[in-house]
């Protein structure tokens, strides 16, 4: 039996005793008031799980408290009592809120069944908000870390875009986060109650895919033998996340965009047509515009799903935002295996600093957990970490830049200038900034980038 805190309002004193004493014999914390404003004088003071409300009261009636109760401690169930209980007044008590409506004489069984019901009703509350509350921390925005300045721009659309109805196109190379960008949009818009549905259309071929997104009927397919619901009605009133948008095959682009503009469709082999409201994020690590030219990608498509367009940089470009994900990241996976490590020798940050990451924040992910999982240390090491990052090859970003015959000292500036390069965008070009953050001072920084002819306008127009 679940115990609660109890509010019995009633202004029959004997009746309301009977009440209070039966229900603190079964455990319950029992108040009582003989008024409405009495009853809404304690309610502010205690938060009481259950209120328990005759209908009739010498100043307003059990409506008025319910209604008061309502925008006032809405976590409040109330239920009301009435000696003259009809269909009208049951009927309109619930519509109005109320959790239960009993009537007098009261069966002791009855009321008690009624209260054990109201805090089932108020325990299921409480987890669905610590349920949402833990969401918010897991998929919301405060969840997607950093402090580089295009990760802050990308917030700032974030927030703005996403309590709205827009279609967002979210860019970036693989392993970069936008699924998680994806489902902190939907975690701050008005659909976050709603399902959030993901479909990684690169996992498919085109004949299940289209069944996976539109559904299918009975026999539309060889193996159909019922009717399935697809992932558009799936995501109904919520949010549909399609990834790898860029390998959608030209027949179901038309289908896309006929959601996109109608947001109606039918199912693989059916005629019945369904109407759906969702909110379409899409993302793809391919270059849209070059699919546009190639004739792989329909143009008008591409305009439709072109409105709000994010761009989730590379890791590689934001290195100022690496030891903040490495420590995070670790956090994490010290609470999970229970080691006793505390964090990055100074070297071993240099060496992340210093990778190229083409498996972007994911990669980085995986390194960190590897680190923690297998190290005797209680600070990682160098040595902790994969051969790839201790490797002096990583240095060099492309074959080009490999040394050879007599242009060694060539080939050593050409990264140096791209470390540079690196540094000052992750930090917004701010050259103290970058200055400290390569452990240089400003004279130096200057030297350099008038050395490698590195400016910021030369950057931009480049």
């Amino acid at each position: 039996m679940n115990h609660g805190s109890l509010l019995v309002v009633d202004d029959d004193r004997p009746l309301l005793e009977s009440m209070a004493e039966y229900l603190r014999s079964l455990g319950h914390r029992t108040e009582t008031a003989t008024a409405a404003r009495e009853a809404m004088s304690r309610m502010k003071e205690y938060p009481f799980d259950v209120v328990i409300c005759d209908v009739n009261l010498p100043d307003q009636d059990g409506f008025h408290l319910l209604e008061w109760a309502r925008q006032n401690t809405p976590d409040t169930q109330v239920i009301l009592l009435t000696g003259f209980g009809t269909i009208e007044s049951a009927v309109e008590a619930i519509r109005m809120g109320a959790f239960d409506y009993l009537t007098k004489p009261l069966i002791d069984d009855e009321l008690n069944f009624s209260i054990q019901r109201a805090l089932g009703q108020r325990q299921i509350v409480a987890e669905n908000k610590q349920l949402k509350a833990q969401l918010d921390q897991r998929f919301g925005i405060g969840n997607i870390i950093g402090h580089d300045y295009r990760m802050l721009k990308m917030f700032d659309l974030i927030e703005s875009v996403a309590d709205t109805r827009t279609t967002v196109l979210i860019l970036g190379e693989s392993g970069t986060g936008k699924t998680m960008t994806a489902r902190a949009i939907h975690q701050l818009s008005n659909r976050r109650d709603k399902p959030f549905v993901e479909v990684a259309c690169g996992a498919l071929p085109d004949s299940l895919l289209e069944s996976e997104l539109f559904g299918h009927v009975a026999g539309a397919f060889t193996g159909a033998t019922g009717n399935k619901e697809g992932k558009f009605l799936q995501a109904n009133g919520g949010t549909i996340f399609l990834d790898e948008i860029g390998t959608a095959s030209p027949s179901l682009q038309v289908k896309l965009l006929r959601v996109l503009q109608d947001r109606e469709f039918e199912p693989v082999g059916g005629n019945k047509t369904f109407k759906v409201d969702v909110r379409m994020i899409l993302a793809t690590n391919l270059d849209l515009e070059e699919q546009v030219r190639k004739g792989l990608f329909r143009q008008d498509l591409y305009y439709r799903i072109n409105v709000v367009t994010l761009t989730q940089p590379p890791l590689r470009e934001r290195i100022g935002d690496i030891p903040l994900l490495a420590d995070h990241y670790l956090r994490e996976f010290v609470a999970q295996t229970g080691k006793k490590v505390t964090g990055f020798s100074q070297q071993a940050m240099q060496l992340l600093q210093r990778y190229r990451w083409p498996g972007n924040v994911r990669e980085l992910v995986n390194v960190v957990e590897r680190a923690v999982v297998l190290t005797k240390n209680p600070v990682i090491q160098p040595s902790d970490l994969p051969e790839a990052l201790r490797a002096e090859e990583h240095t060099w970003t492309s074959g080009e830049l490999r040394p050879s015959g007599n242009h060694l000292k060539a080939a050593l500036a050409s990264p140096e200038k791209q470390l540079i390069l690196e540094a000052l965008e992750a930090h917004g070009w701010n050259r103290q900034n970058t200055a400290a953050a390569l452990g240089i001072n400003r004279t130096t920084l200057y030297k350099k980038m008038k050395r490698y002819g590195i400016s910021f306008e030369q950057h931009v127009m480049s």
